[in-house]
């Protein structure tokens, strides 16, 4: 009996530990279901729906030269970032930028998982990042629709990914210096929406206006196609910015009623001021003003309470239709799409929102349990964190964006030439044209 206890002790005491450890992570089938529907949604906001989108509100001799670039950032975005992208931007600790270790995929297998999503397998953390990458690369390609050359497109497309889009997802996401700081964006105010918006208006004067810009009949080709791409956009965004909860849980819910809210907001009120200042209500003004709330609430939508998702929409409304109407005239510059006024203003007033509006409540987990609160739960330092990450990204994809322009146009001519203009893109580009 003496052996018996003291065995008995033995296995107790040695067992003990392993009961202390923290279980390893292991992958939840239905986070993992989930996350396949929102890698498929976010991927279907570029092709269909932004070649939709784009497309409809270009001149007919151009709609599909413009689908082609949403296509090409498709594929072409979608190898780069198997092969380099990925791993750059979420492997290791670097502040700066990651490592080579997932380059190719090497090292992936079917259990492996990032230590940034443990619950779901690392392939499909990958393929989900990979969506945030293309659309983000096509959405530039807005601000210089009807004018550049698409071989010149494809260069842009390598180095602004790797130089510009990678650097910032790390800082951001990837356990960079900005999310060391403290900035917040919980699906892409400032690594998309902001990114995109300045890349864009930079693009805009280093091409040059599109010929008869401020004379000439530039009106869009088909609004229905815009329409049925803003559709897609608004569905494929609950897998934006639901998804960017990395699981099937109620942030994820939070996030997806907030947009909504925030896209309903923004198409109300841009439809208002419209009818106030024109006496009409625009179709155009109605999807703009969605698509501006929809981007305005990203960098939030995991921070806030439905209800401020609503007072987003409404400032995303009004703003960015102050920014593509007045400021646009007031300035003077040629953005083809506004993608500057849309997406490039309501990244920037949607971070700052995050700030103002952000509920501890939402974020909370056993290591942090108060959460990221904002401004108004008594955290103004939050608020100097979202200015700093602002103006990081205004910097660095700003200045960027403009020297690759620069050497992209050494290699190639950034702009077609005036004839092919005139004839259009489709068929001085592609040698195809709609019937």
């Amino acid at each position: 009996m003496g052996l018996a206890a003291s065995v008995l002790a033995f296995a107790v005491l040695t067992a003990s530990p392993a009961f202390a450890q923290t279980p390893a992570p292991k992958i939840d089938g239905a986070d993992t279901a989930w996350m396949i529907a929102a890698t498929a949604l976010v991927l279907m906001m570029t092709v269909p729906g932004l070649a939709l989108f784009y497309s409809g509100m270009v001149r007919k001799k151009n709609v599909l030269a413009t689908m082609a670039q949403s296509l090409a950032a498709t594929f072409l975005v979608s190898i780069l970032w198997a092969f380099f992208g990925y791993s750059l931007s979420f492997t290791g600790e670097g502040a700066f930028i990651g490592t080579l270790d997932r380059a190719f995929l090497i090292g992936m297998t079917m259990d492996s998982i990032s230590p940034l999503a443990k619950t779901i397998p690392e392939s499909l953390f990958m393929l989900y990042q990979m969506t945030f990458a293309i659309i983000t690369v096509a959405l530039v390609a807005g601000s210089v629709a009807d004018r550049l050359r698409f071989s010149a497109y494809l260069l842009f497309c390598v180095f602004w990914l790797f130089l510009v889009y990678v650097p910032l997802a790390h800082w951001v996401w990837g356990g960079g210096f900005l999310g060391t700081y403290g900035t917040i964006d919980f699906a892409g105010g400032l690594v998309v929406h902001l990114n995109a918006g300045i890349a864009g208006v930079v693009a805009a004067y280093v091409v040059g206006a599109r010929r008869g810009y401020g004379h000439d009949n530039l009106a869009p080709f088909d609004l229905s196609l815009a329409v049925i791409g803003t559709g897609l956009l608004w569905v494929g965004w609950f897998g934006f910015n639901g998804g960017s909860a990395l699981g099937a849980n109620s942030r994820a819910v939070m996030a997806i009623a907030s947009t909504h809210l925030a896209a309903s907001a923004g198409a109300f009120t841009w439809m208002a001021l419209e009818w106030l200042t024109r006496r009409k209500p625009s179709v155009l003004g109605m999807i703009s003003g969605a698509v501006a709330g929809l981007g305005t609430i990203t960098p939030a939508s995991g921070f806030v309470m439905p209800m401020h998702g609503v007072l987003i929409g409404i400032a995303a409304g009004g703003i960015c239709f102050w920014a593509c109407t007045w400021l646009k005239m007031k300035i003077g510059y040629d953005d083809s799409l506004d993608v500057f006024g849309v997406h490039g203003i309501g990244g920037f007033v949607g971070t700052l929102a995050a700030g103002i509006f952000a509920v501890g409540a939402l974020s909370a987990t056993p290591e942090m349990p108060n959460g990221v609160q904002g401004l108004l739960e008594g955290n103004a330092q939050q608020l100097v964190a979202q200015a700093y990450g602002i103006l990081v990204t205004l910097v660095w994809s700003g200045g960027l964006t403009y020297l690759i322009l620069k050497a992209v146009g050494a290699i190639v001519p950034l702009r077609v030439r005036q004839e092919d203009e005139v004839m259009g893109l489709d068929v001085s580009q592609h040698g195809e044209a709609l019937q």
